[in-house]
């Protein structure tokens, strides 16, 4: 499983222009899984997401977690973050879960991340979305589990 998880002012996702999920301050996360994924994989990867430290305190030190600012998510499925580009110009991306495999997994992502007391919106899987990302920092995180 592969995140690209990025700190924002404002997240939204937009399908046939309709806006689907919107937050304020908290993450949009951008995820990517691939053929060995469990769900105990999902439910790691979102604690450590949960309790990634990567907002600022009073200090202005990335020592506080999404759940220390009680900000809100966006989970985005994106089989793209498995594309293979060792050979030629066009992307490959065999590495990518089918998705039946993936979009169960993604479902177990963002109810793991709920159980953790973040407040959840999801985009729409296999769905052509609009991802808006006003990054806080900017801040952006690649976690693989």
């Amino acid at each position: 499983m592969r995140a690209v998880v990025q700190r924002v002012r404002h997240g939204q996702v937009t399908v046939d222009e309709k806006v689907i999920a919107s937050i304020g301050q908290g993450l949009v996360i951008l995820l990517g899984v691939g053929p060995q994924d469990r769900p105990e994989t999902a439910q790691a990867m979102a604690r450590k997401i949960a309790m990634l430290r990567i907002f600022e305190d009073e200090q202005g030190k990335m020592n506080l977690s999404l759940l220390d600012v009680r900000g809100e998510a966006i989970v985005v499925s994106q089989f793209t973050l498995y594309a293979d580009t060792r050979k030629g110009n066009r992307p490959s991306f065999t590495d990518a879960a089918p998705p039946d495999l993936a979009s169960p997994l993604v479902d177990i992502f963002a109810e793991s991340l709920h159980a953790q007391g973040v407040a959840v919106q999801s985009g729409q899987f296999g769905a052509h979305m609009l991802v808006t990302i006003e990054n806080d920092g900017p801040v952006t995180i690649l976690m693989e589990m």
